[in-house]
């Protein structure tokens, strides 16, 4: 997504420079928030595609690249293919954390291929396995529940959304869930794994035994740097880049879930991994490379849908900095902030929708805040 948001913003600039655009999937750029949400809703895959064929891109696809030389503006691929470069943009992303058990018979859902291949097992089988609480297990294991299938899902914090959440907001969508039919198994961890036929026997280091059909691990990615990191860029959380999206060499540029970027409004680097951000800094990049020299200043969002229920956010979340919840309707509707020293660091719409540039111009203020001043502040 961020490549080809990219591309759209090179086009924007320059309508005839060449643009060549290397992948390791075969398919060509999609939306990838369609496979957690929407294509378990009924949205048909044809809606996925980006379109970037139509804006003059020679593809590569289906290969790695493996070397890159900086100082010679050269790239080598798997296939053992040379390419060279004016301006290159690594938009990497990340791979998945896995286990150290399963091999590839866990599904670590991030592609299009691990959608097709989870919606052939959920077509087929009965019970499913989540292992995982953050972004991706509670929208698949909210997926596939309303499959009308039983899911059960392990994860290690006590409740969904610990690290993030107010407490008994965190309670409330773990209670939720389980009304919902989906068995939580918290503070807890999958110990030993066996394969028979085709269902899996799982067992949990509290003593938990489970037999599935198919096994989903969400545990968060890792940032692809080494091909950055061994041509001699600077690496942190990430690839660090300027507020120009420049990596420390001046003609290669960074984007996307791979990028660790100074955020403008929170002041300090950071690293995103949602669909906004993959965009909006994608075509700020390819802007750059084209020349335009504008500084990326978004302060991106992310959203999430669990069931019926549905959210915005802007800023930093953390279950560790201070709260104020401002309900309309305790746990259905209303604005969560969370503050640092009287300053507003984030704010989460709770079911509360076309309030992000709000959100966001309450971000850049200073304050100091007290919760009399936030009641209403958004909503009214």
């Amino acid at each position: 997504m961020t490549a080809d948001a990219a591309v759209r913003g090179i086009r924007e600039i320059d309508p005839n420079v060449s643009i060549g655009m290397i992948g390791n999937e075969v398919e060509m750029p999609y939306a990838r928030p369609p496979l957690s949400k929407g294509m378990w809703k009924g949205r048909p895959i044809e809606k996925i595609w980006r379109g970037t064929e139509k804006l003059n891109v020679q593809f590569y696809l289906g290969r790695r690249v493996t070397r890159l030389d900086a100082a010679r503006r050269y790239l080598q691929d798997d296939q053992g293919d040379e390419y060279t470069y004016d301006r290159l943009l690594l938009a990497t992303g990340g791979s998945p954390m896995r286990l150290d058990f399963g091999g590839d018979d866990i599904i670590y859902f991030r592609t299009l291929r691990d959608y097709q291949r989870l919606r052939s097992l959920v077509e087929q089988g009965k019970q499913f396995l989540v292992i995982g609480a953050g972004f991706i297990g509670t929208e698949i294991a909210a997926a596939i529940s309303m499959q009308g299938k039983q899911v059960s899902m392990v994860f290690l914090e006590n409740s969904i959304g610990e690290k993030i959440y107010p407490p008994d907001l965190s309670q409330f969508i773990t209670d939720f869930y389980r009304q919902k039919g989906v068995d939580l198994i918290s503070a807890d961890t999958v110990d030993t794994f066996e394969k028979s036929g085709n269902r899996f026997k799982v067992r949990t280091r509290r003593g938990r035994t489970l037999e599935v059909d198919g096994i989903v691990a969400g545990l968060g990615i890792i940032p692809n740097v080494e091909l950055a990191n061994s041509a001699g860029l600077k690496i942190g959380n990430g690839i660090i880049v300027d507020d120009h999206l420049r990596t420390s060499v001046p003609n290669i540029f960074a984007a996307g879930d791979v990028a660790m970027f100074p955020h403008k409004i929170l002041g300090k680097m950071i690293r995103v991994e949602h669909e906004d951000n993959a965009l909006r800094m994608g075509k700020q990049a390819g802007r750059n490379m084209a020349g335009a020299d504008e500084a990326y200043t978004h302060a991106p969002y992310f959203y999430s849908d669990m069931f019926e229920l549905g959210y915005e956010a802007v800023g930093e979340l953390s279950s560790k900095l201070e709260t104020f919840a401002d309900w309309q309707e305790p746990f259905k509707k209303g604005v969560i902030y969370y503050l640092d020293n009287g300053r507003v660091r984030g704010v989460l719409l709770w079911n509360v929708w076309d309030k992000l540039k709000e959100a966001t111009a309450l971000l850049e203020e200073t304050g100091p805040f007290t919760h009399d001043d936030l009641k209403g502040r958004i909503t009214g």
